[in-house]
């Protein structure tokens, strides 16, 4: 879900960028465009090894201290970025053809830096929230990794199609509906990341469990594990967790999904100007 819903966040801006210039006659941008969204994507994976490498030369507290602050930070990114997509996506290809019309007058180097921060923005909340995802949930297996990889992959194809006018999806129910499924798991990595905090030291109340329910939901049963990979449930959690994980998802969630900012919008993808299938006489803005 993660790697779905970032990643095609991601794809739809390289659509954007790319159809604005094969429309326009700019071919000969499309080579720094491309750099540019290079660069952002190998600095995102850098940024992925970085945490992960680096945070194993430390010691148990000072890795559940690093894990639990970047756990918060990541659900903080997060929550900004599906708020803002919510507000803002009806006006993103508007925004975007602006950025990059500007760059081309300002030549090669800006058109760089104009991808790769469209697209690095992206890559580097991606990175830290799958990174902090995993740290929550991991058991050692490589399987969190998989699931984001074709969530990645996935997202990468559903782009193309886009580009290329074969799909047609109506984007605000689907960014609507992921954006909610991420805000519940961001609530289970921000309620995991108070508990590495507590495990660090930093934060009273280790001991203090709200409940334990491990005898009926073992951990290590399936339907444990798909709980756990999913929204970072635990058994055992302490009166800390559950009070931030409430504070966080019923305020988050009520307001995420509150009738606002979609209410003139229908949200749908038709346009044949934004799938890249033909030019149009005029601009359009975009419904999704």
């Amino acid at each position: 879900m993660i790697g779905l819903r970032e990643g095609l966040e991601a794809s739809l801006v390289v659509c954007i960028l790319i159809a604005y210039l094969v429309k326009t006659g700019r071919r000969d941008a499309l080579k720094p465009v491309w750099a540019g969204i290079g660069v952002a994507v190998a600095l995102a994976l850098g940024f992925g090894c970085a945490l992960e490498f680096g945070s194993q030369e430390l010691t148990f507290e000072a890795q559940e201290a690093l894990g639990g602050s970047l756990s918060v930070l990541a659900v903080c990114l997060v929550t900004w970025m599906v708020f803002w997509m919510r507000r803002t996506a009806r006006h993103l290809k508007a925004e975007l053809h602006g950025k990059l019309d500007a760059a081309l007058a300002m030549g090669t180097g800006a058109l760089v830096v104009t991808a790769f921060l469209a697209v690095g923005r992206e890559g580097l909340e991606t990175a830290l929230f799958v990174w902090a995802s995993v740290h929550a949930a991991g058991d050692g297996s490589p399987r969190p990794l998989i699931g984001v990889a074709l969530g990645l992959a996935t997202a990468v194809l559903l782009g193309w199609l886009f580009y290329r006018g074969a799909l047609r999806i109506n984007l605000a129910k689907f960014f609507t509906w992921t954006g909610a499924l991420l805000v519940v798991v961001a609530a289970g990595v921000l309620a995991y990341g108070f508990h590495d905090l507590q495990e660090a030291d930093w934060l009273p109340g280790l001991t203090d469990l709200a409940f334990d329910i491990s005898g009926t939901i073992p951990p290590d049963s399936w339907y444990g594990t798909l709980l756990k990979g999913v929204f970072n449930f635990q058994p055992d959690p302490t009166v800390l967790q559950v009070t931030v994980w409430l504070l966080y998802l019923v305020p988050a969630l009520a307001l995420f999904l509150a009738p606002v900012g979609f209410a003139s919008g229908k949200g749908k993808v038709k346009e044949p100007d934004e799938q890249g299938s033909r030019p149009s006489k005029a601009p359009r803005t975009p419904q999704a």
